[in-house]
């Protein structure tokens, strides 16, 4: 037990490590997207940047809102920080301490209360502003989990389990983007549109509403929001690794490293994405999925499922 609890919290230790440098990453990828350079002041080459930024919002002062509902509008972070992390419990390695045999339906249950947090940082600000972000987070967010769901179920037919380690050592031979080229492009587009990224952040449109749902918060609301949003980034880059380009961990190169450079070349295309495309327009953004990715998944969805039964038939 003690040996699990460890685990789980160094675990943790570097997911967080991995988000703040995540995030130099980003910035530094963007600056040479741009031609300019990135942070490069602090330290050797701006590396110990997200520290010093880390430092700066946990010591400065909490802002209190006059208006704001103060019960929910602090627990919002905090609740979706806790979401994030429970994601990561999902990691397909042969080192976890905890095996998640229905792992598919708990990612379906734990993405889809994360429309919770962004509700009540919004509605709990008192700012119209902020209410507005959240309210187009929350119907971006609930309308690409009805395709995000219907992809989801791609590899479940042809895996036959709920269980993200099964999936990902069922692609031994051959990956399953090579089978479904257009569902993979399709999931990692409804991937980037989940996590509110350009060029979907309609949340936090800073031409429009300011700064967003989170626009009231500052010192360690603000950072606990940063945080959740960056590790659900890479969490989503970890799933689309591990459903369209997973591979066996039993030998030598599917090891855990290997699989983990896979989920830095996603991590990557989510800034390389928002350095190349503006920002889509809000219809357009929903009859995408409405009109586009839905008829779509059910119709490649019917395919394989005819072709799934006359195979076991």
């Amino acid at each position: 037990m003690y040996i699990s609890i460890i685990s789980t919290l160094f675990a943790y230790v570097c997911i967080l490590l991995a988000v703040a440098f995540f995030t130099l990453l980003e910035r530094k990828g963007l600056s040479y997207i741009q031609i300019r350079k990135g942070p490069n002041k602090v330290g050797f080459m701006g590396l110990p940047q997200p520290l010093a930024d880390a430092a700066k919002l946990l010591t400065k002062e909490i802002a209190k809102p006059t208006m704001a509902n103060y019960s929910p509008y602090f627990l919002a972070p905090i609740f979706s920080f806790i979401l994030a992390l429970l994601l990561w419990q999902l990691y397909p390695s042969l080192y976890s301490c905890s095996y998640f045999k229905w792992g598919v339906l708990f990612f379906l249950c734990v993405s889809g209360m994360n429309v919770y947090g962004t509700l009540l940082a919004g509605w709990a600000s008192n700012s119209k502003y902020a209410l507005l972000g959240s309210l187009r987070a929350i119907a971006q967010t609930i309308s690409y989990e009805v395709s995000m769901a219907l992809i989801l179920l791609f590899p479940l037919f042809l895996v036959g389990s709920f269980s993200f380690i099964e999936i990902k050592e069922s692609q031994e031979y051959i990956w399953f983007s090579f089978l479904m080229i257009p569902v993979s492009f399709m999931w990692f587009v409804t991937c980037i549109a989940e996590t509110n990224r350009a060029p979907f952040d309609f949340a936090e449109g800073e031409s429009e509403l300011v700064s967003g749902f989170n626009i009231e918060y500052g010192a360690a609301g603000f950072a606990l929001i940063f945080l959740a949003e960056y590790a659900n980034i890479l969490v989503m880059s970890l799933f689309s690794a591990l459903l369209f380009f997973g591979g066996s961990s039993m030998i030598l190169f599917e090891s855990d490293v290997v699989f983990m450079l896979k989920v830095l070349f996603f991590a990557f295309a989510f800034i390389w994405v928002r350095g190349s495309y503006p920002r889509f327009r809000y219809d357009l953004l929903m009859g995408l999925t409405w009109k586009g990715f839905l008829p779509a998944a059910l119709s490649f969805l019917l395919l394989v499922a005819m072709l799934s039964s006359c195979i076991f038939y």
